[in-house]
């Protein structure tokens, strides 16, 4: 008895491709000939040999026969391993779709792996986890099991509180990019939820930080009433965004939840979505990217329905909050997996733990913070991610917009010296931009980059993103550090990711793009080019492309540097005012070229990273001592001192005060630092003028500029007043001021007969007469204060003080 071996054709010489093609097969063993008895190795009996005496059956086994062209010049018959499993029927299974999928009454699971060589399944049970125990491994054959350079395989059978895992074998090679190790078991990229630890903070078995984790395995259960949810799609002119942080809106006691920090409570209700306290006085940007007050207002949550679960035992996000303080959209950082442990230690300074709070070190990019959930790690994560779904859509029943922070610049797994757990044991020189010896390029500031413009990687965060779009219901993304999206892959070659050549294209590895892959497929995708794309167009690498980030004509960025400019402006930094009223304008010497609008310009001065509102303006420096690192983390240039048009945000905390004592990067505290205080409820009157939402830049047409006195602007550099007027379709006019100046001063208004201008905003008033509302007890009063001057057509500016008046018919006149 023999094994069928075929001499090789120059066409496969050399080649190490698999040949399925059954003509093939034919083709050779028409031109051989048969041995008195053939033996073939059975794929579905591999410890069994059939013999054949008929042509009939020499020629139907071969069907069953996979062959490879080797090194040598000889074609190779294999034996086919068929996987094997005590607990479930095992087939072959599909190349795709990638992850665990549901189909033909089982799951098939599929991966990517270019570099390993050999791949294992391993299923565990809920409660092996806990025990750091594997429940059943199921090799696969590389012929049998793989197409290309996917691993796949197809199960049926009870999955009940069932999760997996991957073994990859393959060289342990750093300086080649490979950090194969068989005996880690690493999550699939394409997980929907990772299992691990149960509550936020807590440590794992034996106190460990870092305890074995596993992937959600899909079940029919699966099934979410969406109610007939559909999105919201407003134009983004007309956003105002919120930035939320889940756990430290509602983990502080004043929020009274019966499980702060998490996405919903027991009974499936909004728990992070809360009427906000609000302080008056107190700056920040609207629609219009105009300085207004916050007016404090108590207010009454209207009752629980009991006819309704989702607003029994729990505060409601008051539709007041959308309606008065007029935020429409949400955006949250970062809810993908992550490891808050990820460097718990002792802070001495405070006498708690070090934790990471932000989020922004991403274990998985399809599963939700499994611990923002109350569910935890119940049902095997289901619950967990139905929670995040429900946040979603009593948001959109709300007329709110949801916006997730995604961070595709690096991951957890840090440089050579970090964990293995996914990317980096699954395919490390694929999903890592590497240096030529393996070493970790690190544009991120975090140990490595996320290799965003390499086929596979590309595909998959499209992949992903059309998730959170098409199962999680979200609206848009905020994209962290986003101009890493915009450089050259890993071995970058034009052929590879072009199809053809590039002339004169030298680009190295990490070298901008300017028609990046990645952000091309994302702008042309017929899914994801209709949501919010909102880019942090810079990296720590030195990359700063605010104003021509790479955007097709729909991407926004958020405006740093209209946030450098204002702060510059408000503090009264000579030089700024004219760069300060092209930021009201909606920075058009920054997108008015490209083809741009102002809604493309996200216009913030403060954010999660940096000072709050309130600590801006009332410390020099930063003062980072209880983060336990000497103060010699975060930003110094801050732009602070003790003292237009587009989209605006607000930081979550900055419509009441909040402070953080003077810390601008509170990454590590999970306590009142960062927590927000809901102790009452109150509403940010913004004035709705039709001309404080323009869908262009504005021109002279209904844009006039002044100084201290009408249509005489000062552009010196030692202005340091900025006024402007604004003919509205509604309002008829009105007329904005901002003094930086240390000095009062007494301006002259334009004149327009048969009308006079009233106040509406004077943040220089204490009280509620910053804002005279219409509903003010007191508002005839405080206008007839101001009298004396406004029948000269004056008004009193004190230091460092904005105003908003409005053009009001004369009865008088």
């Amino acid at each position: 008895m023999e094994l069928l071996q075929f001499t090789s054709s120059p066409l496969l010489h050399g080649s190490s491709k698999f040949i399925n093609s059954p003509e093939f097969y034919k083709s050779k063993l028409s031109n051989l000939k048969k041995p008195p008895t053939t033996t073939f190795r059975c794929c579905n009996h591999p410890n069994k040999t059939s013999h054949f005496a008929n042509s009939k059956a020499f020629e139907n086994v071969t069907k069953n026969l996979v062959i490879r062209a080797s090194k040598s010049a000889e074609l190779e018959t294999a034996v086919i391993k068929k996987p094997q499993s005590q607990r479930f029927q095992v087939s072959k299974g599909y190349p795709t779709p990638f992850g665990a999928t549901l189909r033909d009454g089982g799951v098939n699971f599929s991966i990517f792996s270019s570099n390993a060589v050999s791949a294992t399944l391993c299923l565990i049970t809920l409660s092996d986890l806990q025990e750091n125990k594997v429940t059943e491994e199921i090799a696969l054959d590389s012929f049998a099991n793989k197409t290309g350079d996917v691993w796949h395989v197809f199960l049926k059978g009870d999955f009940k509180d069932m999760l997996y895992g991957y073994k990859f074998d393959g060289k342990f090679s750093p300086q080649e990019g490979h950090y194969f190790d068989p005996t880690k078991i690493v999550l699939d990229p394409y997980a929907k939820a990772v299992i691990s630890r149960a509550q936020f903070g807590v440590l794992g078995p034996d106190e460990n930080c870092w305890p074995q984790m596993a992937c959600l395995v899909p079940t029919p259960e699966d099934e979410f009433d969406w109610e007939g949810d559909l999105p919201l799609k407003y134009p983004q002119r007309d956003l105002i965004i919120y930035e939320v942080h889940v756990r430290g809106f509602t983990r502080h006691e004043s929020s009274k939840s019966e499980h702060p920090g998490t996405y919903l409570d027991e009974k499936n209700s909004i728990i992070g979505l809360q009427s906000k306290g609000i302080s008056a006085g107190h700056l920040i940007l609207c629609r219009t990217s105009h300085f207004v007050p916050l007016v404090k207002e108590i207010k009454h949550l209207p009752p629980p329905n009991p006819q309704n679960d989702s607003s029994t035992s729990i505060l409601f996000f008051d539709l007041s909050l959308r309606k008065d303080l007029g935020i429409n959209c949400l955006e949250l950082m970062p809810c993908h997996e992550f490891n808050e442990l990820e460097y718990f230690s002792y802070n001495s300074v405070l006498g708690d733990y070090k934790v990471n709070f932000w989020g922004y070190s991403t274990i998985n990019y399809f599963s939700p913070m499994i611990r923002y959930s109350s569910a935890g790690i119940r049902n095997c994560g289901h619950d967990a991610i139905n929670e995040f779904k429900l946040l979603v859509k009593e948001a959109h029943k709300r007329g709110i917009e949801v916006v997730m922070d995604v961070v595709f610049n690096h991951t957890v797994e840090g440089n050579d010296k970090g964990p293995i757990l996914s990317f980096r044991g699954v395919d490390n020189s694929v999903y890592y931009m590497l240096a030529p010896k393996g070493e970790f390029y690190n544009y991120s500031g975090c140990g490595n980059t996320f290799n965003c413009n390499h086929p596979v990687v590309r595909q998959f965060i499209v992949d992903c993103l059309r998730y959170w779009v098409t199962e999680m219901h979200v609206d848009g993304f905020r994209f962290d550090l986003a101009s890493i999206m915009t450089r050259g892959s890993s071995l970058w070659d034009s052929v590879n990711v072009y199809g053809i050549p590039i002339e004169g294209d030298l680009l190295t590895t990490g070298t901008p793009l300017r028609s990046p892959p990645l952000i091309d497929l994302i702008s042309n995708d017929p899914i994801l080019r209709g949501v919010k794309l909102i880019a942090e167009a810079w990296d720590t690498g030195g990359l700063y492309q605010v104003g021509i980030f790479p955007h097709w004509g729909i991407w926004s960025e958020w405006n740093g540097k209209y946030r450098d400019i204002v702060r510059q402006f408000i503090k009264g930094t000579d030089g700024f005012a004219g760069a300060f009223a092209e930021c009201l304008c909606g920075s058009p010497n920054l997108y008015q070229e490209g083809g741009r609008k102002p809604w493309n310009s996200i216009n913030f001065v403060c954010a999660h990273d940096g000072f709050s509102l309130a600590d801006l303006v009332s410390y020099n420096k930063k003062h980072n001592l209880a983060n336990g690192e000497d103060n010699n983390d975060g930003e110094t240039h801050n732009n602070s001192w003790n003292c237009g048009q587009g989209v605006p945000m607000i930081s979550m905390g900055d419509e009441y005060g909040h402070t953080k004592g003077g810390n601008n990067n509170t990454y590590c505290h999970d306590n009142d630092v960062n927590l927000c205080t809901l102790l009452i409820s109150g509403t940010l009157l913004t004035h709705e003028c039709e001309s404080l939402g323009l869908s262009d830049f504005p021109t002279a047409d209904r844009l006039q500029w002044h100084g201290h006195a009408p249509g005489l602007p000062d552009w010196s550099d030692k202005s340091r007043f900025v006024a402007f007027t604004l003919i509205d379709s509604v309002k008829g006019e009105i007329y904005v001021a901002f003094n930086a100046s240390h000095l009062p001063v007494i301006i002259s208004l334009p004149k327009r007969p048969g009308y006079r201008w009233e106040p509406l905003v004077d943040t220089s008033k204490p009280e509620p007469f910053d804002f005279l509302s219409s509903d003010l007890p007191a508002k005839e009063i405080a206008i007839k204060q101001y009298a004396p001057f406004l029948d000269a057509n004056l008004y009193p500016m004190l230091s460092y003080s904005s105003i908003i008046l409005l053009l009001s018919p004369d009865e008088n006149a």
